[in-house]
């Protein structure tokens, strides 16, 4: 192998390493462009049903139509969107912290919404929620 042959193996094998690692790093858009949270939501989820059965526990959540639904500690249904106001990566809802949480960039939010931690400097869109029985209505 001569020089040139060697130099051009390198930069492909760089070049395939950074490939790799921007694809694992790829943001969830959700269907959303930028940062924007989803409009016109209105869904119900059944509570008895098998697919929900982590908003029966005080701490639990689950995403859907891009919203996550969380059971406080105390019990209280909240829903806000599932994106990070900072770079749209997905959230998780820490029941222990009482926060939303962003792996990507370590953005925190109450769960009222409001940022408590930066990068983010914007609030996430709050939804609003109704339990009657087993069903729990999420809407604008």
């Amino acid at each position: 192998m001569d020089r040139k042959d060697f130099l051009n193996s390198i930069g492909m094998g760089a070049a395939g390493f950074a490939l790799i690692n921007c694809v694992g790093c790829k943001k969830n858009n959700s269907g959303s462009p930028g940062t924007s949270s989803p409009a016109g939501i209105d869904f119900t989820l059944d509570l008895s049903a098998t697919a929900n059965v982590a908003l029966t526990n005080n701490g639990g959540y689950l995403s859907s139509n891009g919203i996550i639904v969380a059971k406080t500690s105390a019990g209280n249904y909240i829903a806000v969107q599932r994106s990070c106001t900072h770079e749209n990566y997905s959230l998780v809802y820490q029941g222990s912290n009482s926060r939303f949480y962003c792996a990507n960039h370590g953005a925190t939010f109450s769960e009222s919404g409001s940022v408590t931690n930066g990068p983010a400097n914007r609030s996430l869109t709050t939804y609003n929620t109704q339990l009657t029985g087993t069903s729990l209505r999420v809407y604008s």
